[in-house]
């Protein structure tokens, strides 16, 4: 967590953080090189040859991208934004607020539409027992918050706008396929499921482009998100359980 304590320069949207021109590591055939591999992880994954989650193989892959094309994790926004002040109140303030708008609102609302609820019996086993419940915070903060938004904020939805050559049109395009394909890997839940965390991944992006793409704030609004629905599990209180 070291790259934390430095200030965010990652470039703004349309601006690079790719090599000179010509060099073989801006290759757009190198990221579509990149985009077969990811795809071979998700199948591998509906065979179950991927245990737990796609999230380590996928993280090892964005590592070893950066670090051939010379960017590293730095250059796509892993560090506080602006002062750790700022990026814990926007990160905790942001990620309670989402978590709020979720349960008061698109919940609700695909609920009716669809019928159903979003299916967390995967998470049941929390309801009261304080050991999962903390398992589930391990997990919660490595491997979801940290994990998910190094992932697709930080690699997928960069290297997706770099198939287009950043252009405002290619940010847009990556945007909603990163967030489509976000939602879909929450299958497990059914369409609800599907629907509602690809939309919270759009406004995890949201806050990602707007805060001139920073990662710290998304992860902390992540973990702080999740961690509200763990605690509403392990009391009975989530809707539908």
């Amino acid at each position: 967590m070291s790259d934390l304590s430095i200030q965010s320069n990652a470039p703004a949207i349309g601006a690079t953080a790719t090599p000179p021109a010509g060099s073989w590591r801006e290759s757009r055939w190198l990221a579509l090189v990149e985009m077969l591999i990811i795809a071979l992880i998700f199948l591998a994954r509906k065979y179950h040859m991927v245990p737990l989650s796609t999230t380590p193989f996928l993280f090892l892959v964005g590592w070893v991208s950066l670090r051939l094309r010379r960017v590293g994790w730095r250059g796509v926004g892993f560090a506080r934004y602006r002062s750790w002040a700022l990026t814990l109140a926007l990160g905790v303030g942001l990620g309670a607020a989402s978590e709020v708008f979720q349960l008061v609102a698109t919940q609700p609302l695909l609920t009716r539409l669809l019928g159903r609820q979003p299916d967390l019996s995967t998470f049941r086993m929390i309801n009261g027992n304080l050991m999962y419940a903390l398992a589930g915070l391990a997990l919660i903060w490595t491997l979801a918050a940290f994990g998910e938004e190094m992932v697709w904020r930080g690699y997928v939805l960069n290297r997706v706008a770099d198939l287009g050559h950043r252009t405002r049109g290619a940010w847009i395009f990556a945007v909603v396929v990163v967030g489509a394909v976000f939602g879909y890997c929450h299958s497990y839940q059914g369409l609800t499921g599907i629907i509602e965390e690809g939309t919270a991944g759009l406004m995890l992006t949201a806050m990602y482009l707007g805060t001139g793409r920073n990662l710290a704030v998304p992860i902390i609004a992540h973990g702080v998100a999740d961690t509200i629905d763990l605690v509403m599990l392990y009391f009975g209180k989530f809707p539908g359980m």
